[in-house]
């Protein structure tokens, strides 16, 4: 039996080259084709953008399909999404994520205070 080949420019799988999208990451402005936007933190050298709050080790991709957590950030003032599974839209403001949110930090010290 003869495997029929779907010619490459025919295939509706095949790569679609997309055009470039610009997003600011920590103020810093990135470009790139990929279509998330941990995409386009890879295609500009970034392997990792946050640390483990445990032992401080980096963290970026490393699931790719969106189970794991370690690729989180902050898209437009949204916490906790996954850069894998965000798609970049031109002039996304993307902020690196620390373990710690906001308000539990505000709280913490506000027990601080209270201790002295």
């Amino acid at each position: 039996m003869t495997a029929h080949r779907m010619p490459a420019e025919r295939d509706p799988i095949g790569r679609v080259d997309a055009a470039p999208v610009t997003i600011t990451v920590d103020g810093e402005t990135l470009s790139g084709s990929a279509s998330t936007i941990g995409g386009i933190l890879l295609e500009n050298g970034r392997d990792s953008w946050r640390t483990s709050s445990r032992d401080r080790r980096p963290r970026g991709i490393f699931c790719g399909i969106g189970v794991c957590y370690d690729c989180i950030l902050t898209v437009n003032g949204e916490r906790d999404v996954r850069a894998c599974q965000r798609r970049a839209c031109e002039g996304d403001v993307v902020e690196l994520q620390s373990e710690t949110r906001p308000d539990a930090a505000e709280a913490a010290a506000r027990e601080d205070g209270d201790a002295e």
